[in-house]
């Protein structure tokens, strides 16, 4: 087949939408099929282009098989509303016109992915447009999320939002969604059961297991060698609520063994330094962005890792990517996350659940497993063993030809 792929975020950015979206289309490449993607000019999540993209229209090169297709975005630093809505609708612009004027040939299907929902008004329009059967992948609900953290909270734009959403839903060929609590959403929305599957997130277990030499090595790097290592590798935005995890060093600053990494990049990084400065503390480091190759050794040098999430009602069907890459890496996880994580968390063995936003409740946490290293052990490789049984990446991938392999019956 040939496959048509929109995810407005796609390597060289890091992130787990651009690592699934990545090995989605690999997996698609490696069992026989053309893929070309459609995606912006990496900027994400500093809102800067990367040097190489710069003052282009758009780019295309080869990405292990993959025809890569960057396209024009509104980019900008500063995060507010304008400019996220000129960031996102420029994005559906682009990928509109790419998907029409330098894309040759008469593809089999488009597949798209959101969140940002605007990707889904590009696939929408493609679709008709290309006269090509649309795969809608649903990785968050929007506008429901944005609504509940409050970054959407205009009547009229939360009303085109939940109608373009529902265009997604109806027009397309089939539904990907990533939770058990996204499924039942749409269902209530009245979509028919047959045409939705779940594929969850995963970790690509070849890349993410453990390495104690190299982790070692860097520790030594950090002047870390004796210290209780916890870290939080991800994305430094709204959603995490990582403003906890600070407020939980700053309880734990009378135990100077234990310290606090954050890795990753994101709108809210310079809030976040500053507050750590506010707050005097001395047990955390910011490391910035490093990259995806590098996340195994850093998850190898932790004794524990942080997977948080504000406490709203949107994210109790959220399983993070980053929960999995953790558990690969035989590391054990603190998750502040009600539903489907903190089920999942207890089914696996692999961690505990911390109630959400209370610093103390996950301060005590902390402190508890630092003391309980042959659990913590146990913890690790039950986790390794749950991700390669059940939510390897690979095997997701797999799931997915076969689903888009099956619409051609």
């Amino acid at each position: 087949m040939r496959i048509l792929y929109l995810s407005q975020y796609f390597p060289p950015e890091v992130g787990a939408t651009q690592t699934r979206a990545y090995e989605m289309a690999r997996g698609l490449v490696q069992a026989g099929h053309q893929v070309t993607m459609l995606t912006e000019l990496p900027n994400h999540p500093t809102g800067i282009v990367q040097p190489g993209f710069r003052r282009r229209l758009w780019v295309r090169r080869p990405q292990e098989g993959i025809e890569v297709l960057h396209g024009w975005v509104w980019a900008s630093p500063h995060k507010h509303f304008f400019n996220r809505l000129a960031f996102y609708l420029s994005y559906m612009a682009s990928a509109t016109l790419m998907g029409l004027l330098l894309v040759r040939g008469r593809y089999d299907l488009i597949y798209c992915t959101s969140p940002p929902l605007f990707a889904g008004g590009a696939g929408l329009a493609l679709r008709f447009l290309r006269r090509t059967p649309l795969v809608f992948e649903v990785r968050d609900l929007w506008p429901e999320s944005a609504v509940e953290m409050g970054e959407l909270n205009n009547r009229r734009a939360i009303q085109l939002s939940a109608w373009l959403a529902n265009q997604c839903y109806r027009h397309s060929r089939h539904l990907i969604v990533v939770t058990e609590g996204i499924r039942q959403t749409l269902l209530n929305k009245g979509i028919p059961p047959t045409k939705i599957t779940l594929i969850p997130n995963g970790a690509n277990t070849d890349l993410f297991q453990a390495q104690p030499a190299a982790a070692a090595t860097l520790r030594q790097q950090l002047q870390l060698q004796e210290n209780f290592v916890v870290l939080y590798a991800g994305i430094l935005g709204l959603a995490q609520g990582l403003e906890t995890v600070l407020d939980a060093a700053a309880l734990l600053s009378s135990h100077p063994r234990i310290q606090f990494l954050l890795v990753g990049a994101g709108p809210r990084e310079q809030p976040l330094r500053d507050y750590t400065q506010n707050l005097g503390l001395t047990n955390v480091q910011f490391l910035g962005q490093q990259p995806r190759e590098q996340m195994p050794i850093y998850l190898s040098l932790a004794d524990l890792a942080v997977v948080p999430l504000r406490d709203v009602p949107v994210f109790h069907g959220a399983l993070p990517s980053k929960l999995f890459d953790a558990w690969a890496c035989q590391c054990p996880t603190l998750t502040s996350i009600r539903g489907e994580a903190q089920q999942l968390v207890e089914q696996a063995g692999a961690g505990r659940f911390v109630t959400p936003e209370d610093p103390a409740a996950l301060a005590q946490a902390i402190l508890t497993l630092s003391e309980q290293p042959e659990e913590r052990q146990k913890m690790g490789e039950r986790g390794r063993e749950f991700v390669s049984r059940y939510y390897s990446r690979q095997a997701q991938a797999s799931r997915l030809v076969s689903v888009l392999e099956g619409m051609r019956d």
